[in-house]
């Protein structure tokens, strides 16, 4: 039960929740200032550049306090700030409004030197906030992500399309506290979260009117179950879905079909295809692209239909995300319905998303979502479809008109209404349980309707920005941040200037696939440029092994999965669930937990054949040996085929995990 204490005087007020400062404001050292700015933001291909020209930030001070109502004076100009909080469900709510003509707000919270913070959405560099500003917009996640680096560099120089450690698909303004409480904030205005100073953590909101959200726990999975409890939670994933190799392959039917037999012929348990180019293909300078028409194209993949009915062993899966290619039938018949989100002169936005133009579907339209909404029904399901790839979402512009309203309110929430949207075409088809469909994008409530979310499009490398290492921070932020189901591309995506993908990196990741709830290959943007797992004898045995070693874990997985579903505890953990300690959150994030009993350490780094990692506290059983190491430091051999693991001494589970070692 929350406990809220509430202390005022004349001109400070001091808020705690079960014990824990979690507000403080006082003329001193003010936690509240309202502002007024003028944001210039320019966007290309989805990748944003944001600015704002602050003209004002004013200090306010307390002038009246009562009993779950503080209001703030701005002691020039006079205007009034309201914040009212009431205590619901085990959180604090809080409502703020101010009086008139400000349109900025800043708001802190206090801190502790040596606090961590982690969430904020799906962040890929780190897992620990602290000490860096983290924009809130969802946009492309961009190639190399750090600006130190020669990938990004020749990124930015192309089409600025570099990104920076902050830019994601899904950010969500949500952390939690190495305290034991966490933040959220309910508005889907541009945010930004500033963990920059020691004393305190700022939330920076383009509006005055705000709603968010505290909570406090003794845990990290009671902290998750209440902002699950607020967010929503996942379905557990049908046994097809976290057993064998989602494989992906595409250029036809012949090709489909011929690659399924090759990997199943050599021993792979292929439990998917998933082809992202069933609705045609086209070339650009960037690789291989869709043809964004949402239809089965006869002309690549004839007889797919037939291929579908007759393989009962399998899913198929296909692509579709929320924009319609000009020159398809679908852009056609959304043009002639009024179904596309418009220019602020009253004509459809269409825009460039790399050499071809497409309208954006009204999702906030109610007739223009349910007949997309039919799209999905009819054209993916109805054709046989078990799952697909509902990609994008991150695109829509600031000046967009919406009958929802405009594009600076709608951008954020864009990624949940197309969440929804594929949600609702799957359940009013009877097919929840049955079909998965998986989102880059994300907002909060994303959680509610997405069934599954991948990573995005990771280079074919191992920098810890953008590669390999990058998806296992951004499955334990995205856990953290209420999303307990994550996969990423096998061996990468994005293949540009000198990225090549190797048989070292396909293997690691393959690996690290493994122990993860969902494993999925992807060809890349330029598959001929790549190594791919059916190349050689060699990579399809090893592939082979390790969809063996996954099947294995089915039996564990679904408990983890079912966990995620009931309480929002993600599948994927950092390693401070099992000791809240400083050399955890140090350590974790290239190492994490897989459900309750095992500890995953994948190898990151080229050419390793050991790998240094921190057990918590416990006895630990390595998995490939049987060898049995107690909490500390360790060093353990790491050769392709045996990625670390450990298991728990005394886990349910321990036979099964015992029972891999002989395969």
């Amino acid at each position: 039960m929350l406990k809220t204490h509430f202390d005022a005087t004349a001109a400070a007020v001091r808020l705690t929740l079960d014990g824990k400062p979690l507000f403080s404001h006082s003329d001193g050292a003010p936690a509240v200032f309202l502002g007024k700015g003028t944001p210039d933001v320019t966007m290309f291909r989805g990748n944003f550049d944001v600015s704002d020209r602050v003209t004002a930030r004013c200090p306010l001070r307390l002038t009246e306090a009562a009993d779950g109502r503080l209001t703030f004076t701005e002691p020039v100009s006079g205007e009034t700030y309201t914040l009212t909080f009431t205590e619901e469900n085990g959180v604090v709510r809080f409502s703020g409004k101010a009086s008139g003509g400000f349109n900025r707000l800043w708001l802190r919270l206090p801190a502790e030197t040596d606090e961590r913070v982690t969430g904020g959405g799906e962040q890929f560099s780190f897992l620990d906030l602290r000490g860096r500003l983290y924009p809130i917009w969802t946009r492309e996640q961009g190639v190399g992500r750090n600006k130190a680096t020669e990938i990004t560099r020749l990124a930015d120089e192309t089409d600025g399309g570099g990104g920076d450690y902050h830019t994601t698909f899904f950010p969500q303004p949500t952390f939690v506290s190495s305290r034991r409480y966490f933040f959220h904030l309910e508005n889907y205005d541009y945010a930004e979260l500033d963990f920059r100073e020691s004393a305190y953590h700022e939330i920076g909101v383009w509006n005055t009117d705000v709603r968010f959200v505290l909570a406090t726990g003794e845990s990290y999975p009671e902290l998750l179950q209440k902002l699950t409890g607020l967010l929503g939670r996942q379905p557990a994933l049908p046994d097809w879905a976290m057993k064998g190799l989602w494989l992906g392959v595409q250029g036809g039917t012949e090709r489909a079909a011929a690659l399924r037999d090759r990997c199943v012929d050599a021993g792979v348990d292929v439990s998917a295809v998933w082809i992202q180019d069933w609705e045609g293909t086209r070339q650009t300078s960037f690789g291989k692209r869709n043809f964004w028409n949402w239809q089965w194209s006869e002309a690549l993949y004839p007889g797919l239909d037939k291929v579908i009915a007759a393989d009962k062993d399998r899913a198929w899966m296909g692509y579709i995300n929320p924009y319609v290619v000009e020159e398809g039938s679908l852009c056609r018949y959304a043009v002639a319905h009024g179904y596309l989100v418009k220019r602020p002169d009253g004509g459809d936005y269409l825009f460039d998303f790399g050499e071809f133009n497409c309208g954006v579907v009204d999702l906030t339209l109610p007739a223009a979502y349910e007949w997309y909404k039919d799209v999905i029904k009819t054209n993916l399901i109805g054709f046989g479809l078990r799952g697909w790839m509902a990609d994008f979402g991150e695109y829509l512009p600031v000046d967009a008109v919406c009958h929802g309203g405009d594009g600076w309110a709608l951008h954020n929430l864009w990624p949940t209404l197309w969440a929804k949207c594929n949600r609702e075409a799957v359940e009013e088809a009877g097919m929840l349980g049955k079909c998965v469909f998986y989102m880059r994008a994300g907002a909060a409530e994303t959680q509610r309707y997405s069934t599954l979310m991948w990573a995005g499009d990771q280079n074919v490398d191992w920098s810890p920005d953008d590669g390999l290492p990058s998806a296992i921070t951004a499955a334990l932020t995205l856990g953290m941040s209420g999303f307990g189901l994550n996969c990423s591309d096998i061996g990468g995506y994005t293949t540009l200037f000198y990225l090549r993908r190797d048989e070292e990196l396909l293997m690691r990741w393959l690996e690290f696939a493994c122990f993860t709830p969902v494993m999925r290959s992807h060809e890349g943007n330029r598959p001929a440029t790549n190594v791919q797992l059916y190349d050689t004898p060699e990579l399809l045995a090893f592939t082979a092994r390790m969809t063996a070693l996954h099947d294995a874990l089915l039996p564990y997985l679904r408990q983890a999965a079912r966990q995620n579903e009931e309480s929002g505890l993600p599948v994927m953990r950092p390693l401070f669930f099992a000791q809240d300690c400083e050399t955890a959150w140090k350590t974790a994030n290239y190492s994490y937990l897989l459900g309750d009993d095992l500890l995953v350490a994948p190898v990151v780094e080229p050419g390793a054949v050991t790998r240094a990692l921190w057990l918590p506290e416990g006895e630990w059983t390595h998995l490939w040996t049987g060898k049995t190491y107690p909490g500390g430091d360790a060093t353990v051999p790491a050769p392709l085929g045996e990625p670390p693991v450990f298991y728990r001494a005394g886990s349910a589970f321990a036979d099964l995990f015992a029972g891999m070692r002989e395969m």
